[in-house]
This record gives structure tokens, C-alpha cells and sequence, in this order.
């Protein structure tokens, strides 16, 4: 129901847009997401969009990452600019939905971002 796309190999300082199409079954929507995990790491947020506009992101990415959300597409972006060797992970998109009083997560596969020269 998540389809995320649009990783690959990036030179150091260079920039990626990360897509992630959300099926129009998924209703009520009250958080987008982007998380990103490394071997033998936990999966860390990296940039939230909260209903109503409000975003946060992890104090690494800031300044240099930016996440927005197309709702003709339903479709949540990852703007990621001046990219670090570090930023090296496997990114997912994540969706938060409520309905009433049942909470719903839903999570894309997964796109590979690799900073290297």
C-alpha cells in the first residue's frame, strides 16, 4: 500500500528525491514518514509530516533534508540535499492512520541510498 522509490548511488553533496506512493485505500491520515536503518542499527526517524502541516526531523538531516507531500498524487517526498557518507541506508516511508480510536501503521519496502565516491 506504500510504494517507495528513487534511491541509488549519490556522490558525496549531492541530492536524491525519495517517492513514496500511498494507496487511496488508506484513509484518515495523521503522520508521513521517513525512516532510514543501517546494518545491526535500530530503523530511525529521519522527517515527519504531521496532519496540518507541522514537520521534524532529526537533528542530522536539518537544514539539508526536506520532506512535503503531493495530495493530487498521495504521494510524501524526500528532498535530500548535500548528502554525507553517512546518510548511507535503506530507506522507508511510513504512514500513520486513525480511525477513530484504532491506529494504523503502514510501511514501504524499503529504497537503498548509497553516498559514495
Amino acid at each position: 500500500q506504500l510504494q517507495a522509490y528513487g534511491g541509488g548511488l549519490v556522490q558525496p553533496g549531492g541530492s536524491l528525491r525519495l517517492s513514496c506512493a500511498v494507496s487511496g485505500s488508506i484513509r484518515s491520515i495523521n503522520v508521513m514518514g521517513w525512516y532510514r536503518q543501517t546494518p545491526g542499527n535500530q530503523r530511525e526517524v529521519v522527517a515527519k509530516l504531521i496532519s496540518g502541516g507541522t514537520t521534524d526531523y532529526a537533528d542530522s538531516v536539518k537544514g539539508r533534508f526536506t520532506i512535503s507531500r503531493d495530495n493530487a498524487k498521495n504521494t510524501v517526498y524526500l528532498q535530500m540535499n548535500s548528502l554525507k557518507p553517512e546518510d548511507t541506508a535503506v530507506y522507508y516511508c511510513n504512514v500513520v492512520s486513525v480511525v477513530v480510536t484504532t491506529k494504523l501503521e503502514y510501511w514501504g519496502q524499503g529504497t537503498l541510498v548509497t553516498v559514495s565516491s
